[in-house]
């Protein structure tokens, strides 16, 4: 019966590194996730990493459960996934470099606003997510070479891979939000300013370079994928 199916004890902690793994290299996300953070504290930034969660967890899932035709999808369709990932991107970078810059403060009862208040981010961040080749072939690599060092025994082992690769992807965006939004303190209009300056110039860069590689597929050069 289901509820007396015991997950090989592997999975979990291998899901757990490989969803921090994932969440971890520098990147689009993790720019507005630590700008978030500092503009509007913790649940700025968490909100903003949530978008990402979700984004690995539906790879992830489809990855697990051998939904191998959207790997083949990506392939097929990569320019195309890239160049809407790479406009996006220059598009928030653009919205960062024109946004007024403004510490939010709590209110007059002394609190934050809470998670909710931020849920806009989500779907950016998750659009962010899926639309990055890289990020989704990656996730599908790593499970097409999962069975060397750890045996999934069905679909069941296969969703708690899943649910553990979003926990530990959730914890690294938690750990961020966490670090950037204990500094914020230390930051005024001005240095904010130049934070979102700063941020708004990597996204762009981001973007551009997400679209540019498009280019040089074409003219034969190698490439890479952020």
């Amino acid at each position: 019966m289901l509820l007396d199916y015991i997950p090989n004890p592997l999975v979990i902690p291998v899901g757990l590194a490989i969803g921090v793994l994932v969440a971890a290299p520098v990147g689009p996300v993790n720019v507005l996730c630590i700008q978030r953070a500092i503009e509007r504290g913790f649940w700025g930034g968490v909100a903003a990493g949530t978008g990402a969660v979700l984004g690995d967890a539906l790879i992830a899932m489809s990855a697990g459960l051998g939904v191998g035709y959207i790997s083949g999808a990506v392939q097929t369709y990569r320019g195309w996934i890239q160049l809407v990932g790479g406009a996006a991107l220059i598009v928030f970078g653009l919205r960062l470099l024109l946004k007024q810059s403004r510490l939010e403060q709590s209110d007059s009862s002394g609190r934050m606003a809470t998670f909710w208040a931020y849920w806009q981010d989500i779907p950016k961040t998750f659009i962010l997510t899926i639309t990055n080749p890289g990020a989704v072939l990656g996730l599908f690599a790593i499970f097409g070479g999962i069975g060397s060092f750890v045996s999934l025994r069905g679909y069941i082992d296969a969703l708690f891979l899943v649910a553990a690769i979003a926990v530990g992807s959730l914890a690294w965006w938690i750990f961020l939000a966490l670090i950037a939004s204990h500094f914020r303190d230390r930051f005024d209009g001005t240095s904010l300013r130049a934070i979102n300056l700063g941020a708004g110039v990597l996204l762009i860069g981001f973007g551009v370079v997400l679209v540019g590689e498009i280019g040089l597929q074409r003219l034969g050069f190698p490439t890479f994928t952020i």
